[in-house]
């Protein structure tokens, strides 16, 4: 299984960017797919997730601002990010979960910054 991020990228204060995920490969059941976060001498935090059924899950710090959506017969997924803060600024992960297995796409820098 491969994930490949794209769309990152830097942005301004207040500007949006939109990050993309693809997974490939032999995947038979995607349980969830999300966005996670590693910002320089912190830990990976989870930014948003969205399940087979449609659930979605933000961080508190996203709400209102990012929105996670998936297609999942093209299993992607990708994530709208507006109103961006400087404290956005981190590698971003895309993951996929299948059956309590984490795949992980190799991260896309996003940096806020004026």
């Amino acid at each position: 299984v491969q994930l490949q991020a794209s769309g990152g990228g830097l942005v301004q204060p207040g500007g949006s960017l939109r990050l993309s995920c693809a997974a490939s490969g032999s995947i038979f059941s995607i349980n969830t797919m999300g966005w996670y976060r590693q910002a320089p001498g912190k830990q990976r935090e989870l930014v948003a997730s969205i399940t087979s059924g449609g659930s979605t899950n933000y961080a508190d710090s996203v709400k209102g601002r990012f929105t996670i959506s998936s297609d999942g017969a093209k299993n992607t997924v990708a994530l709208q990010m507006n109103s961006l803060k400087p404290e956005d600024t981190a590698v971003y992960y895309c993951y996929i979960e299948s059956y309590e297995m984490y795949y992980w796409g190799k991260g896309t820098q996003v940096t806020v910054s004026s």
